[in-house]
């Protein structure tokens, strides 16, 4: 198990040669990525729905119901994309319930907005305009991998949830068994984007999958993330899985 010490670097990408191909400063990635997100985010559902054949909806609302999201919270989904989290965050919270959805992308909040009436913030995890303490409860659904720093991302997050709050990380993580990586790498990088081609989706929703790929061969440990939340301050810190691969990381404020 990794040291609990303080690592060199709190990005969640360990360094790996294929990433180069997309970015080599930290203002590049920032500007590459939310290009890749613009330009694919008008059949990214549609890929989406290829990737989790039907079932995302599903365990996007079991995993936010076994976190602890109830009817009436003030939600905050960072990195909402298309809104396939916040959609199923707001049939639990209900309509005495409030969520505001955050991503850096306007064209994913474009696309969120013709689904979901919330209020939006285009502004990125590592720095949320929000008063600290005002939401019950933050989401973050398969988008750890592209925040700069852990670190930084988490101690935001703890700032803005009150006491007693929950925030829920949902990630894809790395098969243990080769064969699990090679047959994940093999959907995620040829099946989904040659499907959405096939779909008419167009090439960008293949690039961005392709990234998904590499991002998530990239990824840090596990032990790393959890590691990272209990740095910015985080209790209760722990994870569940689901078929080896999704994964839901958990803290609490303190009360």
């Amino acid at each position: 198990m990794p040291s609990e010490q303080t690592p060199r670097s709190a990005s969640p990408l360990q360094a790996d040669p294929q990433l180069d191909t997309y970015f080599s400063t930290e203002a590049e990635r920032r500007t590459k990525t939310r290009e890749m997100f613009d330009s694919a985010a008008f059949a990214y559902d549609r890929a989406e729905g290829i990737t989790a054949l039907g079932t995302g909806a599903w365990y996007r609302r079991y995993a936010l119901s076994r976190a602890g999201l109830r009817e009436g919270m003030r939600v905050l989904d960072v990195a909402a994309g298309t809104g396939l989290v916040s959609r199923e965050a707001c049939r639990l919270i209900g309509p005495q319930g409030r969520l505001t959805a955050l991503d850096p992308s306007p064209g994913m909040l474009a696309e969120l907005r013709k689904k979901l009436d919330v209020e939006t913030l285009e502004a990125y995890a590592e720095a949320i305009p929000l008063d600290d303490g005002g939401v019950d409860f933050l989401s973050m659904g398969y988008a750890l991998r592209h925040v700069a720093d852990l670190d930084q991302v988490f101690r935001e997050y703890l700032r803005v949830l009150k006491p007693g709050g929950t925030a829920c990380v949902m990630e894809i993580t790395r098969p243990r068994s080769a064969l699990g990586r090679l047959l994940m790498k093999l959907y995620i990088r040829g099946v989904v984007p040659l499907l959405s081609r096939l779909s008419r989706s167009g090439p960008e929703v293949g690039l961005l999958w392709e990234y998904y790929w590499d991002t998530i061969q990239a990824s840090v440990s596990p032990e790393e993330v959890m590691q990272a939340m209990r740095r910015a301050g985080f209790a209760e810190v722990r994870s569940n899985v689901t078929l080896g691969v999704f994964r839901e990381y958990l803290g609490n404020k303190a009360a």
